[in-house]
C-alpha cells in the first residue's frame, strides 16, 4: 500500500518555513532570517593605498625633501656638509652661468611651447578622417615618441654636422656649410626643432581624443552658414578643444623648461661654444656630479627649477580661468 503524503498544516498567523535538507535554512539567507551587513574597517582604504603611497614617498617625496634640505648646506659628493643658510642662493644670483641657463631655458619655453600647442592640433586634423591607409600615417607620426632620445639626438647630430647630410646638400646647391652645431643660436634652435619633432606625435594623440568629442552638428551648422575650413577651425574646433590646448601648453611648458637630453647630446657636456647653450638642468648635472660635485649648490638650482615650473603651470591655469570668466 502507498502511504499518503501529508502536507504541513499552516497555523493561523504563522507561515510554515521550508528547510533545506539536513534541517538548515535555505542558502543565501543567514540564520534567524535577518540579513547581515559587513562593516568596513576605517583603515581599509588606507591599506589599499599604502603600496602606492610607499612608492611615491620613497621615490618622489623623500628625494624632494632631501633636495630642499641639501640646498641649505655646503654638502659635496663625499662630504656630508654643514648648514650654510641662504649662501647657495646668494651665490646663485651672482653666478653668470645660472643666468645663462635661465635665459636659455626661458627661450626654450618661448620657442617650443607655441609650436607644440598648434602643430599637433593641425596634424591631428589631418589624420582624423577615416580614410584607407590613415593608420599608417598615424603610426609614422607617433614613431619618434617611442624612439630613444639618445638615438634621436645622435641621428640629428649626424644630419646637422658640418659634414652631415644637410650641409652636404647645401654645398651641392652652393649655399655652403652652416654651423648648426657650432653657432650659439643655431644650436639652440636645432635642439628646439628636435624637441618639437619628437613631441608632435604625443600631443597629436591627445588632440585626437579631444577632436573625437566635438559634435559633428557644429561643423555642419557652420558649413550651412557658409563658413569655410579656416573659419570653422577658428570658431568651432579651437573653442571645443581649448581646455586640451591649455593642458598641452602646461605639459609642454614644464617639459621645455626642464630640457636636458636634446641640448646635452647636440651641444656636448660643456653646453656648446663657451657654455652659452647651457640650460638650468644641464647646470644642475654639471655642478652636482663627480667626486668634487657641489651637491648643496646643485640642489639650490634644482629648487629654483621646481619653483619656476610650478609658476608656469599656475600661470597657464590662471589664464585659462580668466578666459572662462
Amino acid at each position: 500500500m502507498t502511504t499518503p503524503t501529508t502536507s504541513p498544516v499552516s497555523t493561523p498567523g504563522k507561515t510554515a518555513k521550508r528547510r533545506a535538507p539536513g534541517g538548515r535554512p535555505p542558502a543565501g539567507r543567514p540564520r534567524g532570517g535577518r540579513s547581515r551587513i559587513r562593516r568596513q574597517l576605517p583603515t581599509s582604504p588606507w591599506l589599499f593605498a599604502a603600496p602606492g603611497m610607499l612608492v611615491a614617498g620613497a621615490f618622489s617625496l623623500y628625494p624632494f625633501l632631501s633636495t630642499v634640505a641639501n640646498s641649505f648646506t655646503d654638502r659635496r659628493a663625499l662630504l656630508p656638509g654643514s648648514f650654510v643658510g641662504l649662501d647657495n642662493y646668494r651665490e646663485m644670483l651672482g653666478d653668470e652661468m645660472f643666468w645663462i641657463g635661465l635665459r636659455n631655458s626661458t627661450l626654450y619655453v618661448l620657442g617650443v611651447v607655441p609650436a607644440l600647442v598648434i602643430l599637433p592640433l593641425l596634424l591631428a586634423l589631418l589624420v582624423e578622417k577615416q580614410i584607407p591607409g590613415i593608420t599608417f600615417f598615424r603610426s609614422a607620426f607617433y614613431t619618434p615618441v617611442v624612439a630613444s632620445i639618445v638615438v634621436v639626438g645622435l641621428i640629428w647630430v649626424w644630419l646637422l654636422d658640418e659634414r652631415g647630410l644637410v650641409n652636404s646638400m647645401l654645398e651641392v646647391v652652393g649655399a655652403g656649410p652652416v654651423g648648426f652645431l657650432s653657432d650659439q643660436w643655431l644650436l639652440l634652435l636645432s635642439a628646439m626643432a628636435v624637441t618639437v619633432w619628437k613631441g608632435l606625435g604625443y600631443y597629436m594623440i591627445i588632440y585626437l581624443a579631444a577632436l573625437g568629442n566635438v559634435p559633428r552638428e557644429l561643423h555642419e551648422a557652420a558649413s550651412v552658414d557658409g563658413a569655410g575650413a579656416v573659419r570653422r577651425f577658428l570658431t568651432v574646433t579651437v573653442p571645443a578643444v581649448r581646455s586640451t590646448m591649455v593642458l598641452v601648453g602646461a605639459l609642454s611648458s614644464v617639459a621645455a623648461f626642464k630640457v636636458f637630453s636634446e641640448v646635452y647630446l647636440m651641444a656636448g657636456p660643456d653646453g656648446g661654444p663657451a657654455g652659452e647653450d647651457t640650460t638650468l638642468v644641464m647646470l644642475v648635472q654639471r655642478t652636482g656630479t663627480g667626486l668634487s660635485g657641489r651637491v648643496g649648490y646643485s640642489a639650490a638650482i634644482s629648487v629654483v627649477v621646481f619653483v619656476v615650473t610650478v609658476a608656469l603651470m599656475l600661470l597657464v591655469l590662471r589664464a585659462d580661468r580668466k578666459e572662462d570668466a
